[in-house]
């Protein structure tokens, strides 16, 4: 009787030492997996990152050129500074008229 008891203590005591080695492969696997996921995902954030700054770079030396073009408010001030700056110059003209007529009396 004992020898089956022994038999039988042994078989369960492999079968749980099994299940225990199968659960730690299983957690390992895992937990594995959980880190390569990670670390991808924080590759491919830092591969976006680089890009954007890449980009503001290349905005930031090529905007203040004119090089990307303006916005549509530039091109409206603009107009407007033109317009001023022909009166600006009309009235330039009236002062400098009345001025040399003063000096021709």
């Amino acid at each position: 009787m004992s020898k089956e008891f022994s038999e039988n203590t042994q078989v369960k005591a492999n079968m749980a030492f099994a299940i225990k080695v199968i659960m730690a492969v299983g957690t390992a696997v895992w937990g594995y997996s959980v880190i390569e996921h990670r670390i991808s995902n924080t590759e491919n954030e830092i591969v976006r990152m680089k890009s954007d700054v890449e980009q503001n770079s290349e905005f930031r030396v090529k905007w203040p050129r004119g090089e990307l073009g303006s916005l549509p408010d530039d091109a409206e001030q603009n107009l407007r500074l033109g317009y001023i700056e022909a009166q600006i110059k009309v009235h330039s003209e009236h002062i400098d008229n009345l001025r040399h007529k003063d000096e021709i009396r």
